[in-house]
C-alpha cells in the first residue's frame, strides 16, 4: 500500500501528515486506514503525550475527499460501514492539535474542527462545499461548526457552501491561534511541546472533561471532573509530572 499519511514520533510529539501533495492531500478510503491506524498508536504509546496533524506540501492542509475514492464502495451500505477517519481522530485520548495551511475544505475542514486547537496560516481557507455537490458532510462539520461558531454561522457556510478566510474562522472562534503562512506547524510545535510537559493523565483528564461538557448537564460534567480528579490523584505516585500528595516532583524524583 503507498503510503499517504505519515506518523511521526518525536520525544513526547506526535505528528501525523497527510502526504498527497501533488492532490492537495485529498483523502483515499487508503488513507482512512492509515489514520486509523496512526491513532491507534498514539493512543497506545505511553510516551506519546499529544499529537498534531498537519499536511504535506505548500498548497493545503487536506481538500477533503477525493470524489474518485467514493466509486470503489460498492454500494451505500458499503459506504456506511467504511473506516471513519474522522472517527480515529475523534478516538485519541491525547490533545490533538490542526497545523492547518491552504485548502481546509470538506474533510480537511472537518478534520481541523475534530482536533482539540487549531492553528491556522491567515491564508488558509475554509469551506464546506459538500451542499454544492448534491451531499451533506458526513463528518461533523454540523456538529462541531456549530458548537464553536454558533448556529448561524453553521447555517450560513453550510447552507452555501461559501469558502471562507482564515481571519473569518479566527474572528468566530474556531480556531485559536493565527499566524504568518509558514508559521502555522513550527507554531502548533511549541504549544504541543508546552502540553507533553504536563501530567499526561491530567492532559488526557482535562480533554475528557471538556468533552463530556459538550454532551452532558453541568451536573453530570460536575461528577465526571470529580471522578476524573479522583483518578488523578490516585495515579500521581506514577506519573513522574505530578506533584501531587509528595509525588515524584515533589520528592525529587
Amino acid at each position: 500500500m503507498e503510503e499517504t499519511v505519515d506518523l511521526r514520533i518525536s520525544g513526547r510529539v506526535a505528528e501525523i501528515a497527510l502526504n498527497r501533495p501533488a492532490k492537495h492531500n485529498a483523502l483515499t478510503p487508503a488513507m482512512y486506514e492509515q489514520i486509523a491506524a496512526h491513532c491507534a498508536t498514539v493512543n497506545r504509546d505511553d510516551a506519546v503525550h499529544v499529537a498534531i496533524i498537519c499536511g504535506a506540501g505548500e498548497r493545503a492542509f487536506c481538500a477533503g475527499s477525493d470524489i474518485g475514492g467514493l466509486a470503489t464502495y460498492r454500494d451505500p451500505w458499503a459506504w456506511r460501514n467504511r473506516n471513519d477517519y474522522i472517527a480515529s481522530i475523534r478516538s485519541l485520548r491525547k490533545p490533538c492539535i490542526a497545523a492547518v495551511k491552504g485548502w481546509a475544505l470538506g474533510g480537511g475542514l472537518e478534520i481541523a474542527l475534530a482536533c482539540d486547537l487549531r492553528v491556522a496560516a491567515r491564508s488558509a481557507t475554509f469551506g464546506a462545499p459538500e451542499v454544492q455537490l448534491g451531499w451533506t458532510g458526513a463528518g461533523g462539520a454540523a456538529q462541531h461548526l456549530t458548537r464553536l461558531a454558533g448556529y448561524g454561522r453553521a447555517m450560513r457556510y453550510l447552507l452555501t457552501g461559501d469558502r471562507f478566510s482564515a481571519q473569518e474562522a479566527f474572528d468566530m472562534g474556531m480556531i485559536e491561534w493565527l499566524v504568518e503562512p509558514g508559521e502555522e506547524l513550527e507554531t502548533a510545535r511549541r504549544i504541543a511541546a508546552a502540553i507533553a510537559g504536563h501530567s499526561s493523565i491530567a492532559t488526557q483528564s482535562v480533554k475528557a472533561a471538556v468533552r463530556s461538557a459538550m454532551d452532558h448537564p453541568v451536573d453530570h460534567g460536575l461528577r465526571i471532573e470529580n471522578e476524573l480528579m479522583t483518578i488523578c490523584f490516585a495515579m500521581a505516585a506514577k506519573d513522574p509530572a505530578s506533584n501531587l500528595f509528595g509525588g515524584p516532583q515533589e520528592a525529587g524524583e
